[in-house]
């Protein structure tokens, strides 16, 4: 069995490079005793100054306001107004005013998409043979309903609808002009309709 060896000494060269290396160091500060650490107290904390309240706000009180109403189209009567005029200009300014009187006039009002659409053909096309010329579409300006979404909800499905059905390739070569009627003859609620004359 071999007895342990004991603390090796330095050699010579290894002694010098000791030597410098503790020549060039600065000796670290002496740390406190660990019993005194261990029984020191912490600083307090500073205490917090107090906050004010809050007062009561609602999300996004401050934004700017805006009163404008945001339609997904143009409303239809912008639309029909922004349309050139196809026939006899003296006779669309009559008509506009009201002074001339429809031939014949169909009323859809309260009718459903079904029903009025099919109804609406048949009364275009029988005038036409027939070689009338203005013709009085009614179609009521609808019930505005509760309207709690974020995206605008069109009022008066057949008054949107209606101009879309007379520009249609079954109508479309019947039709000459449409517009909105005189407040006599419905206004808002109502179209006129010129039709083309026979060949």
């Amino acid at each position: 069995m071999s007895k342990p060896k004991g603390p090796r000494h330095l050699r010579a060269d290894e002694a010098e490079l000791w030597r410098k290396i503790t020549e060039q160091t600065n000796p670290l500060r002496r740390t406190a005793d660990p019993k005194t650490i261990l029984n020191t107290k912490p600083k307090p904390k500073p205490a917090d100054a107090p906050r004010a309240p809050i007062e009561p706000f609602k999300l996004g009180q401050n934004a700017p306001r805006t009163e404008t109403w945001h339609e997904t189209a143009p409303q239809i009567s912008d639309r029909l107004a922004a349309q050139p005029v196809a026939m006899d200009k003296r006779a669309f300014g009559r008509m506009k005013r009201g002074k001339l009187k429809p031939e014949a006039r169909i009323d859809l009002h309260g009718m459903t998409l079904a029903v009025a659409h099919p109804a609406l053909t048949r009364f275009i096309l029988a005038s036409s043979a027939q070689g009338l010329r203005l013709v009085l579409v009614i179609t009521g300006k609808g019930r505005r309903g509760q309207d709690d979404g974020p995206i605008p909800t069109k009022t008066g499905i057949l008054k949107h609808q209606v101009p879309e059905w007379l520009r249609s390739a079954a109508l479309s070569h019947a039709v000459l002009q449409i517009t909105q009627a005189h407040a006599r003859h419905g206004g808002s609620g109502a179209y006129y309709v010129y039709l083309r004359r026979g060949r």
